[in-house]
């Protein structure tokens, strides 16, 4: 252990660093290190470095890469705090290393429940720091603290299940990156395909005791609860949270994607709104009490999650500034909502969509008669998977622009519960190369960038596959993403122009992120089951 500490002192210029909240608070003014998920707690998903410049990126080489062990599915974004880079083995597998060089200094190996059975795979995509400490969330529904220098135990909280799921314990599970807000970790769990009752809970840091939870299904008696059918319909509604959320500190709010209904393609069963599933909610960050909630995609019977990450930004709206949230949702609708009061400002498709027909005066969506779930079968744009999903988006303070990565696709869907042939759908992300069999009728990837102000489409970037993949940019004016080919790409954040591609060989189900080391600075993106790390040619 001394000798480690010794070589990381050499590498760090000290021994493992305190994240203080203060400084996660303000992390864009250490662009060197990426400290949260998103790379700050507004979702933004943007570096402030510049080395790396659109004169020069074709210079970009390899410079390291990690294999993982799993075989899993690859998704997870790593932290770097000072020199050394946090990242997860699927399933809950932590790992610490050389940000410089990719050695690694210690693995903390986590053996999950064998009933654990979270929907769509057994991956995780990030973690959280504060103090000397790391918090994971696992797929059996545990939140662990570990010590950033030695990767031991703090300690290990396992999440209470509602009383009204008592033999649903399996289904329950953290996939994403925790979300750390002053003294507080802030988590909810997947399980939301299932009969379970999703939830949002806050830990304290230092104990992992429970310090508050929001139900995302309201009970019987509370605000909410009449959009469910009379009876205890409620109790098993899903709800489930499994991506990372944004805080606002101004607000003191912290915001988090619902995802959908439970027997999403039995809507029959569950008369009314179903709130808060497909919603996005404001919770006040000391107390978990909601704030505000605005409602994506009212009863749901498409299996639209709204899980996406909430992406904060501050624009000039109508000729005055305004605090605004950011969301390109799953149902093919962009949307622009003020994010003290929820107030809905624009929504618009940034897909081809066939299911609505405007808003009406409250910003509810206006669905187009006969295309919702059908026992006939009703081909809908976008399919059930959606034309976007949880991989992260990007704003750039320095363009202004909000970037989306998601795919056109169109798919007919049967009620009750079955779908029919889907055009374009593609599996839930894998880590190997598969051919692609597709016209492009039948769905492609595209990265496209937006004018929040306006809502103009500035540029297109068509991949040749479509894309599990998220998006990455920086102040130099540069945008990283990648798809399901395994070629990770730069763009020209201004203009959408190819300026520098990379084959990876398995498919790039995550999204992208920089740091410096020594004043060198670093991409690095998860594809297959690796993690690489780029930086220019010396």
């Amino acid at each position: 252990m001394i000798r480690r500490s010794l070589v990381l002192a050499s590498i760090t210029g000290s021994l493992w660093a305190q994240v203080t909240f203060d400084r996660i608070l303000n992390a864009d003014k250490e662009p060197q290190n990426w400290l949260t998920y998103s790379g700050n707690v507004k979702g933004q998903r943007h570096s402030g470095l510049k080395q790396i410049a659109p004169a020069n990126v074709k210079n970009l080489e390899l410079q390291w890469v990690w294999q993982a062990k799993s075989l899993e599915k690859f998704e997870t974004t790593a932290l770097v705090v000072d020199g050394v880079l946090y990242t997860v083995e699927a399933p809950d597998t932590v790992v610490a290393l050389d940000a410089a060089s990719g050695r690694i200094f210690w693995t903390f190996p986590y053996t999950p429940a064998a009933d654990a059975r979270p929907c769509c795979g057994r991956v995780n995509r990030g973690l959280a720091i504060l103090g000397d400490t790391l918090f994971l969330g696992t797929i059996d529904a545990h939140l662990i603290a570990l010590d950033v220098s030695t990767g031991k135990p703090v300690w290990n909280t396992a999440i209470p299940i509602p009383a009204e799921t008592p033999d649903a314990r399996g289904r329950y599970g953290v996939t994403h990156a925790p979300l750390v807000v002053k003294d507080k970790v802030i988590v909810g769990t997947t399980g939301g395909d299932g009969a379970i009752r999703g939830f949002i809970d806050a830990y304290d840091a230092k104990t992992g005791k429970q310090a508050w939870r929001f139900y995302t299904i309201p009970a019987a008696g509370e605000p909410g609860n009449d959009t469910w059918p009379s009876g205890d319909r409620w109790k098993t509604g899903g709800g489930a949270v499994w991506n990372a959320g944004a805080y606002d500190p101004e607000t003191n709010l912290t915001f988090w994607g619902i995802g959908n209904p439970s027997e999403s393609h039995n809507p029959d069963r569950r008369v009314g709104d179903n709130l808060y599933t497909d919603s996005v909610v404001a919770l006040d960050a000391d107390t978990g009490k909601l704030k505000w909630y605005y409602q994506f995609t009212p009863h749901d019977d498409m299996d639209w999650d709204s899980t996406q990450v909430p992406v904060l930004a501050d624009i000039d709206w109508q000729g005055r500034p305004r605090k605004v949230m950011l969301w390109a949702n799953r149902n093919g609708i962009m949307y622009v909502l003020d994010r003290t009061s929820g107030q809905f400002l624009k929504g618009q498709p940034f897909v081809k969509v066939n299911w609505l027909s405007g808003f009406d005066e409250k910003g509810r969506p206006m669905r187009v008669p006969g295309k919702v779930a059908s026992e006939e079968g009703s081909l809908i744009y976008p399919t059930v998977l959606g034309a976007t999903n949880w991989y992260p988006p990007s704003f750039s303070p320095s363009t202004g622009l909000f970037y989306i990565a998601g795919w056109e696709n169109a798919g007919t869907i049967n009620y009750p519960g079955r779908r029919s042939t889907d055009l374009g759908i593609t599996p839930m992300a894998d880590v190997k190369l598969l051919p692609n069999l597709r016209t492009d009728d039948e769905g492609f990837g595209i990265v496209r960038a937006f004018d929040p102000k306006t809502g103009d489409r500035k540029w297109e970037y068509k991949m040749g596959d479509t894309t599990w993949g998220g998006v990455l940019t920086t102040a130099s004016d540069l945008l990283f993403s990648g798809g399901r080919d395994g070629h990770f790409l730069a763009l020209n954040a201004r203009t959408g122009e190819l300026l520098w591609k990379a084959s990876l060989g398995g498919q790039i189900n995550s999204g992208a992120m920089s740091y410096s080391v020594n004043g060198k600075q670093y991409i690095t993106v998860a594809a297959g089951t690796s993690l690489f790390a780029f930086a220019l040619r010396e």
